[in-house]
């Protein structure tokens, strides 16, 4: 492994222990070179993945480029980052899983929206505006109203929210 300080690949293991949920391996490392320290993760990988995107392009698949997607989406959201790492873990074992090396874009996507919806509804809607590409507030109307029709009427506000907003 090469020291991300001064490009050595002298590098050591000082201390390995598997994350909480036992699907990566954390490994501190120490540079024998400059002394730097380091920590570095191991996980399993079945397949090698390629995504073809709707340009019918195809590339890598970038598990870590997945990650910032939805830490974006989660921005500034009360969401443990252990629960946004085995969400993310989720859905990259369901795309190893489907048998297939070439996965489409609409699929990676269509799997982080229906695990966003289950885990904070404000950055399942940050994460469809961008994937689905809104355009204007009905796009939003559409999308809220889905909300609307599962979870009921959410704009009856009781006695104790209402006195709340007049303060």
């Amino acid at each position: 492994m090469r020291c991300p300080y001064c490009g050595s690949t002298n590098t050591q293991v000082k201390d390995s222990r598997p994350s909480e949920d036992h699907t990566t391996i954390r490994r501190r490392r120490v540079c024998a070179d400059c002394g730097g320290r380091f920590t570095t993760f191991e996980r399993v990988q079945l397949r090698e993945l390629t995504v073809i995107k709707r340009s019918g392009r195809r590339i890598p698949f970038d598990r870590d480029k997945l990650m910032r997607s939805v830490q974006i989406a989660l921005r500034k959201r009360p969401v443990d980052p252990e629960r946004t790492e085995r969400m993310v873990s989720g859905i990259v074992r369901r795309l190893e899983n489907m048998g297939e090396s070439d996965i489409h874009s609409e699929t990676i996507g269509h799997l982080v929206m229906e695990a966003l919806k289950g885990l904070d509804d404000v950055a399942y809607v940050r994460f469809a505006s961008v994937y689905k590409n809104f355009r204007e507030a009905k796009d939003f109307e559409a999308l809220l109203g889905e909300f609307a029709g599962t979870e009921g009427e959410e704009g009856d506000l009781d006695a104790d929210e209402t006195s709340a907003l007049d303060d």
